[in-house]
């Protein structure tokens, strides 16, 4: 099964660091979470972590 994982860190309107994640199946929509932080290095460790979990389980980075 063909499957995409995005993460993308930014800043919202409000000046909260965000870390936004978009998963499913290629050719649809998919998913979306949000994670809010006050640093941007706490969105950039959870970037990363997660970043090793997917590619564990068999994602590639691009």
């Amino acid at each position: 099964m063909a499957r995409y994982y995005v993460m993308e860190i930014s800043s919202n309107l409000f000046g909260e660091t965000c870390l936004a994640r978009t998963w499913g199946r290629i050719g649809t929509k998919g998913q979306t979470k949000i994670h809010l932080f006050e640093r941007e290095e706490e969105a950039q460790q959870l970037l990363v972590e997660l970043a090793e979990r997917k590619q564990a389980r068999g994602y590639t980075p691009l």
